[in-house]
This record gives structure tokens, sequence and C-alpha cells, in this order.
């Protein structure tokens, strides 16, 4: 790894419908590619990755750390982006930083929002949800509660009125949510490569990292086929 003013980072974000590779230095995105839609995220992710630090004309072992989003999200697309940055992390040295999806997307809230719950799809007729708030004086919304899994309607019955609501989610759900509830715009529902770089920079700097051989996605409960398995006669 190459000694910088600012450290070269890699971003990987495959928990959503769309995986986005990104490389950065130090707080400025420089590059970005999505991946394929159709969720190919093991065969497209390393071929963009290699596209991005060659335009940039940077080596692998020049990365100071590589930024993954960790879920809640899509089963498969965390395993593979988290795979592939333990990988990368172990082969070169560099810093692992897992971010929390929703941590990500509650950074891109409008400024006027004070609380938010971010949700999930969970199938099932189930979401992931966890509220997020921000304090008198804070620029940041932080969570006031644990990421949980709720039916929709159980969670429709006891959130907070004055709450807003963003996440991937709403791709799935926003039809069902009842008039007057505020919701973000869809450009925020989805983690942005900036939300992830902000957070993991600052885990950077404060000399944080992540352990190769510990780092797992988040998850509440098995895949659908783990549970499959599970039922078995």
């Amino acid at each position: 790894m190459t000694e910088t003013a600012e450290p070269r980072l890699l971003i990987v974000e495959t928990s959503s419908r769309v995986g986005l590779v990104a490389v950065a230095l130090g707080p400025t995105v420089r590059a970005v590619r999505r991946l394929d839609e159709a969720r190919r995220h093991a065969r497209d992710l390393a071929p963009a990755a290699a596209e991005l630090l060659a335009g940039q004309g940077w080596r692998p072992r020049d990365l100071a750390g590589v930024i993954v989003s960790r879920g809640p999200g899509s089963y498969t697309g965390l395993r593979v982006g988290i795979m592939a940055a333990k990988a990368l992390a172990y082969a070169t040295g560099c810093a692992l930083l897992a971010v929390d999806t929703f941590a990500a997307i509650a950074r891109q809230a409008p400024p006027e929002v004070d609380r938010l719950d971010i949700i999930a799809d969970a199938q099932q007729d189930k979401i992931y949800v966890q509220e997020f708030a921000r304090s008198a004086g804070e620029a940041d919304r932080s969570p006031v509660g644990p990421l949980v899994i709720l039916p929709l309607g159980e969670w429709l019955g006891r959130r907070r009125s004055d709450a807003w609501v963003s996440g991937p989610g709403l791709h799935v759900h926003r039809h069902r949510l009842p008039e007057g509830i505020p919701v973000a715009d869809s450009a925020c529902w989805d983690p942005q490569p900036e939300s992830l770089l902000a957070i993991g920079l600052a885990r950077y700097q404060a000399g944080q990292r992540d352990d190769v051989w510990a780092l797992e996605p988040l998850y509440l409960r098995p895949s659908a086929a783990e549970q499959q398995w599970q039922q078995r006669p």
C-alpha cells in the first residue's frame, strides 16, 4: 500500500437492487460503476473494481482501505460484496471498513428530517426497520432503537407519527403506506457511495478496523433457502 496525503479507498455496495462500486480519494468519490441489474454481482464486481482502479492509475496495493455495506439487504448480494472486500483486504493488507446500510441511508434524508424510519423488505409481508433521530445541535441522525423484523402492519400501527420513512423497502411497500406519512424522495431510498464513504472514512481516520476473519453480513434471520433446509423432514 502506498501512503498518500489522502487515503485511496474502494467502496462496495451490494445490499440493494443495483450494486455499486466506487473509488474515492479522501472524502471525494472519483468514479462509480453500476453492477448488472440482474444481480450477477459475483461476475461483475471484480472487473468493475479493476476498471475503476485502472482508471485512476491505482494498483490494488495502493488502496488504504475498502469500505463495504454490510446490510441488511440482499442475502446473495451481501455475501458477494463482503467476501470480495475481505479477500481484497487480506491480499493487500488494506483496512476493512464495514458500514451499516441503514446508517448510510439515514445520512441521505432531507435536512429538515429529525426522526426517520428506515425500512427494507424482509419478505413474507415483513420488513426490516430501524428508527433514527437527530438530537438538538447534532448534524447526523443516530439509531434510537435496534434493527428488527416486523410485520408491515405492526410497524404501521406502532410508528411515531412525526417520523419520515426512507429505505429500499419503499420500492416494494410504498403503495401500502397510508396518506399523510412523510416519505423521503426516491433518490434517497438506496445507499449511495458518498454516504458509505462519509461513515467509512470517519472510521478509518479514527483507527477503527474490521476483522477479515470475523466480519459477517448483518442478518437477523436465515435466508429463505436456509429456512427451507432447516424445515426439511
